[in-house]
Parts: C-alpha cells; sequence; structure tokens
C-alpha cells in the first residue's frame, strides 16, 4: 500500500513542476506550443486544466486556474499521506 501511496505523491509532484514550468513557459511568446518537447507539456498541463477552465472564469485576463490545480493535487498529496 505504501508503495501505490509513494506512487501516487511522485506523480502528483511531477505534475506540480510540469503545470509550474508550462506557466512559466506561456510568457514567452516566440514558443512554438506545436512542436515537441512543448506540445506533449502543453497536452498533459491541457489535460488536467481544461475541464476546470470552463467552471472557472479568469479574474481579469489572469487564468487563475493553474494556481487552483496545485492547490489542488497539494491537498491530495496531503490527504493520501495522511492515509496511509
Amino acid at each position: 500500500m505504501h508503495l501505490v501511496v509513494n506512487l501516487l505523491i511522485q506523480v502528483i509532484n511531477l505534475l506540480n513542476i510540469l503545470i509550474l514550468i508550462w506557466c512559466l513557459l506561456s510568457w514567452f511568446s516566440q514558443i512554438n506550443w506545436r512542436e515537441q518537447p512543448f506540445l506533449a507539456l502543453d497536452k498533459i498541463v491541457g489535460s488536467i486544466m481544461n475541464p476546470l477552465r470552463g467552471i472557472i472564469p479568469p479574474i481579469g485576463n489572469v487564468d487563475i486556474t493553474p494556481m487552483l490545480v496545485m492547490i489542488l493535487l497539494q491537498m491530495i498529496e496531503r490527504l493520501l499521506i495522511t492515509l496511509s
């Protein structure tokens, strides 16, 4: 059981890092998101954030979905640690 929990925690940490990298790269307009490795990064992060984007509107012109997804992932991680 601890092996599964540790694996899930590592996946959550990896997703948090990928979301952070995606956010930082989104500030650079010269990045072509249709080329690798940016396409793969966009598909991974987009598949997590797109369902919430329909629910959570941007505040002004700022998309807060990445921040909320990272908070949600950290809450899931803490829940897994508590339950293990």
